[in-house]
């Protein structure tokens, strides 16, 4: 029996990759969220470089800061580690990938008014593949999802087809380009909705989101949640320090020393680019890009 989605829910998902949930978090958990972030902007007006909690704007300075990422922030923030392990974000995952859940990464991407840093297409099964895909990204809006402040996009279907070559003159580069490898643009979709929605996408499919043109913010907590027996294949960017740590990171149900084995596209995510761990870091390795970049 489903906890919270629907039978068509959960038909869509399968089918396509992704659901949008309207209004799925309380005001008073965006509310939380939003003070937690503004401690953190306060913090990186203290910074000029990015360190292992911030990830900063290339555009930033300590006068004008711009902060485009907190890193791992259920390690830094007793609110979003509380709204990780609640039903608002577990029961859905639940649903659709079974009880046996691990916590992969977390990450609030902040697209701030005016500048906010794109993401390139690209999946994020290339950057971790593992022994199967029940692998998805919960995304917590907390703000407004329009057109003009970068919403998140994907192409559905696009989670059953090949893991795309991220790659640019044999570096890892975290980034494709759909027209190049037979996406039509067109089909793109963009998640949009009021703060408060929950976006959840495959692993495997095919998403990216353009620069924040509006005047007002666009930021997402990206929860990255894993089934309990899909383990990291060597080479993959996933952290592996031993049975006994991957064990800390299960969010609920029963751990496992079963790996279940899928037959699916793999491609591994080497070599690495000499450059920090950071998605807007190493898409800078693509030679064109989709997206405007910051100015």
């Amino acid at each position: 029996m489903a906890e919270q989605l629907s039978a068509a829910q959960i038909a869509q998902y399968d089918e396509n990759g992704y659901l949008l949930l309207e209004r799925q978090i309380p005001e008073e958990w965006l509310a939380k969220l939003r003070a937690e972030i503004a401690r953190f902007e306060l913090e990186s007006a203290m910074l000029e470089q990015s360190n292992d909690r911030l990830d900063l704007e290339d555009s930033h300075t300590p006068e004008d800061p711009r902060l485009r990422r907190i890193k791992l922030p259920h390690t830094i923030s007793d609110v979003v580690a509380e709204l990780m392990t609640s039903d608002h974000v577990l029961a859905p995952a639940r649903d659709l990938i079974g009880p046996n859940l691990r916590l992969h990464t977390t990450k609030l991407n902040m697209k701030s008014a005016g500048y906010g840093a794109a993401v390139e297409w690209h999946q994020d099964y290339a950057f971790y593949p593992h022994t199967n895909d029940d692998i998805l990204a919960i995304g917590v809006c907390i703000d407004d999802m329009a057109e003009e402040n970068g919403p998140l996009m994907v192409y559905p279907g696009s989670h059953k087809g090949p893991v795309f070559d991220h790659h640019v003159d044999g570096v890892f580069a975290g980034a494709m380009l759909p027209n190049e490898n037979g996406l039509n643009p067109a089909d793109a979709v963009k998640l949009m909705g009021p703060a408060g929605s929950v976006s959840i996408h495959h692993g495997r499919i095919v998403h990216g989101s353009a620069l924040n043109t509006s005047d007002h913010a666009r930021r997402i907590l990206f929860f990255e949640l894993m089934a309990a027996d899909a383990f990291p294949i060597m080479g993959s960017m996933t952290r592996w320090d031993g049975i006994k740590d991957y064990d800390t990171r299960m969010l609920c149900g029963q751990s496992t020393l079963n790996p279940r084995l899928k037959d699916i596209p793999v491609r591994i995510p080497q070599p690495q680019p000499d450059v920090p761990i950071s998605i807007y870091e190493i898409q800078k390795g693509m030679k064109k890009r989709a997206f405007d970049t910051i100015t």
